[in-house]
C-alpha cells in the first residue's frame, strides 16, 4: 500500500481525479454524524448575536446592550486591526471611524468579560520548511481594544491556504505553542471564563489536536424567514443547537433578558441576515447535506467555534485509535486472512476464487458498519482505513504469490539445480 501510494504522487492516473476530489473529503463517521445520532438539545449556555456587515460602533452597541443583561462571558469572533501592522487611512480606512473605535474600545471596556479573537501566521521563512500547522507568530486586535480584553485564536485545521478556498473544518487545536508561549484556541479562552474546570479537563488530554463532535446549528427566529427552513440553501442536516439573534434583534429588544443572563454570548459573521446564501466565513463540516462531492458550505465560523464551546462543556470527546493500535490491527487482520486463505486453497481449490471474494466483501462489509456503529454509540473513531485497503489487497497478493511467483520461483531454482556440479547438489 506504501507503493501504490507513492505511484499515484506520479498523477499516473489523472482521468479520476474527478472521482478523488469528490470522495477525498469523505469519512465513514460522516454517516453517523447525520443520521445515526439521536437529535442534540438546544444548549442554552450558548447563544451567538449576528454582526452582519455591521461598524465598529454598531457592533460597540450591541456589546453594550447585551452587556447591561449581564452574560458571564462575551466572545467576538471579529478582528478589528489593519493588516499588515499599516496605520494610515489609506491602507485601514477603519481608523477614520474615530467615534466607532472610540465607542467600541469603551464597550469592551465596560463589558469587562470579553474575548477576542486572534489568528496563527507562519513567517514566509517557516512556510518554506514547515507543513501549515506550524506556526511562530500571532495576529491580535489593536491596543485600544485588546488591552481590555482576553485572545483565542480562531485559526482552524481546514487544509486551506487561502480564505477563500474550500474549508473543510473537522478538528481544532486546542493549545498551540508560540515562540515559547502557549496560545489557546478562542473557544478554550471562553471555556476558561465560564468553567476553567471544564477547560483543564480538556488540556489534560494532551492532544494537540481534538476532532469537533458536532451536534447542531443555529435556529432561525425571524418569523419572516421560517420558510427558509424548507429551503436547500447547503444547512446542516441536524436541528436546532443553539439560540441565535439576527443584526436588528438587540437594537429592537427581540430576545428575553433570560437568554442573555449568566450566558456565553458570542458575536460573530451569521450572513447579512438569517438565510443569507453566503459563502463568507462558512465551512464544510460533516453536518454536510452531502456527505460527498459537497456542493455548498453548511456551517459558519461562529456556529463551528460554538460546536468546539459545547465540546468542551459537555465533556463530549471524540476518542481515536493510537497511530500503533491502527498499524498492529491492520498486521494482524492481514495475517489472519492469509492463514485462511491457505487452508482454503489448500482444502478447497475449486471454490477458492469465490468464497474468498465472498470473505473479503463481507469482512470490509462488516469493518465498515462496526466503525459507523462504534461511532454513533461510543464516540469512538476507529480508523480502519489501512485495514480495509490491506484486506481488499489480500486476496489478489495470495492469488499472486501460490499461482504466479511461488510455481515460478521453483521452476527457477530447479532450473538452477539441474547446472550446479553434482557435488553442489549432493551438498
Amino acid at each position: 500500500m506504501w507503493g501504490i501510494s507513492k505511484i499515484t504522487k506520479l498523477e499516473l492516473f489523472n482521468a479520476f481525479d474527478p472521482i478523488a476530489q469528490a470522495l477525498s473529503d469523505f469519512e465513514l463517521t460522516d454517516y453517523a454524524f447525520s443520521n445515526l445520532r439521536p437529535d442534540p438539545l438546544v444548549d442554552e449556555r450558548i447563544v451567538l448575536v449576528n454582526i452582519g456587515g455591521l461598524s465598529r460602533g454598531q457592533i460597540a452597541q450591541q456589546i453594550s446592550i447585551i452587556a447591561q443583561h449581564k452574560p458571564r462571558v462575551i466572545g467576538v469572533d471579529s478582528f478589528f486591526d489593519c493588516e499588515g501592522g499599516l496605520r494610515d487611512t489609506v491602507n485601514c480606512p477603519q481608523l477614520l471611524d474615530t467615534l466607532g473605535n472610540l465607542m467600541l474600545s469603551n464597550a469592551i471596556q465596560q463589558a469587562g468579560n470579553v474575548v477576542l479573537v486572534s489568528k496563527l501566521l507562519q513567517s514566509h521563512s517557516l512556510a518554506q520548511t514547515q507543513d501549515l500547522d506550524v506556526y511562530d507568530s500571532i495576529e491580535i486586535s489593536d491596543p485600544a481594544f485588546q488591552d481590555f480584553a482576553a485572545h483565542g485564536y480562531a485559526s482552524l485545521p481546514t487544509g486551506a491556504r487561502y480564505q477563500e478556498d474550500v474549508k473543510i473544518c473537522r478538528s481544532f487545536f486546542p493549545k498551540v505553542e508560540v515562540n515559547g508561549k502557549n496560545e489557546y484556541a478562542f473557544a478554550v479562552r471562553m471555556a476558561m471564563k465560564y468553567d476553567s474546570s471544564k477547560a483543564v479537563k480538556l488540556l489534560m488530554r494532551d492532544k494537540y489536536e481534538e476532532i469537533v463532535n458536532y451536534r447542531g446549528n443555529i435556529d432561525i427566529q425571524d418569523v419572516r424567514i421560517q420558510s427558509l427552513r424548507k429551503k436547500d440553501l447547503g444547512t446542516t442536516k441536524y436541528p436546532v443547537m443553539f439560540y441565535a439573534l439576527d443584526v436588528h434583534q438587540p437594537f429592537t429588544g427581540e430576545f428575553l433578558p433570560e437568554m442573555i443572563k449568566d450566558k456565553i454570548v458570542i458575536f460573530g459573521f451569521l450572513g447579512n441576515y438569517f438565510g443569507d446564501p453566503s459563502w463568507s466565513d462558512k465551512f464544510f463540516t460533516p453536518l454536510n447535506n452531502k456527505v460527498a462531492g459537497r456542493a455548498n458550505p453548511d456551517m459558519f465560523g461562529l456556529v463551528v467555534h460554538a460546536n468546539i464551546l459545547a465540546t468542551i462543556l459537555n465533556e463530549d470527546y471524540i476518542n481515536e485509535l493510537p497511530d500503533w493500535a491502527t498499524y498492529l490491527t491492520a498486521f494482524i487482520l492481514c495475517f489472519l486472512n492469509v492463514a485462511l486463505f491457505y487452508v482454503l486453497n489448500q482444502r478447497y481449490p475449486l471454490w477458492f476464487d469465490s468464497v474468498s471474494l465472498l470473505i473479503q466483501v463481507l469482512q470490509i462489509g462488516l469493518l465498515m458498519g462496526f466503525t459507523i456503529w462504534l461511532f454513533a454509540e461510543s464516540n469512538f473513531k476507529l480508523d480502519l482505513t489501512l485495514t480495509l485497503a490491506t484486506i481488499a489487497a489480500v486476496g489478489p497478493s495470495f492469488e499472486f504469490y501460490f499461482n504466479v511467483l511461488r510455481p515460478g520461483m521453483a521452476r527457477l531454482w530447479l532450473n538452477i539445480e539441474k547446472r550446479l556440479p553434482k557435488t553442489s547438489r549432493e551438498y
